[in-house]
């Protein structure tokens, strides 16, 4: 399955748009995809941190955060046997916003390469969400950045 691509400009510093990516715990609050998270580790946050999360269509899944540079850019890598890939965030200053540019892969393994046309369907459809969540609440008036 090809990288699946979006780009948006979320109306925040960088700063507070990146904490609340690297922020999986917080997830459940703004991202429709994810319905229960929890760490899985103590310490800081960086390469190597990893979470459980709950993610529609896939259930229970560990993440492990990678390629990991504090407002520059960080990778999920999902754990999963029948699939590899992740969801990169790349994010940019655009003067006091900022610009984050998605990329998703996800290539199945095995028998599940036979769903990779419905692979990428789901692929396209929750990655538009996500980043249409993510925008919202970091907009919103409601938004509690850590």
């Amino acid at each position: 399955m090809p990288v699946l691509r979006v780009s948006q400009v979320i109306h925040r510093p960088v700063a507070d748009v990146f904490r609340t990516v690297v922020d999986l715990e917080g997830f459940p609050r703004w991202n429709p995809t994810t319905k229960a998270a929890r760490r899985l580790d103590g310490g800081g946050t960086g390469n190597g941190t990893r979470f459980e999360l709950e993610i529609a269509g896939f259930g229970k899944t560990v993440q492990e955060l990678d390629e990991y540079e504090v407002d520059r850019h960080v990778r999920l890598v999902p754990h999963i046997k029948q699939l590899s890939g992740g969801h990169r965030f790349t994010f940019t200053a655009v003067g006091a916003d900022t610009r984050i540019d998605h990329e998703l892969e996800m290539t199945p393994k095995g028998a599940y390469k036979l769903l990779s046309p419905i692979l990428g369907l789901v692929g396209r459809k929750n990655l538009r969400a996500t980043a249409d969540a993510l925008k919202r609440f970091m907009e919103s008036e409601r938004s509690e950045v850590r």
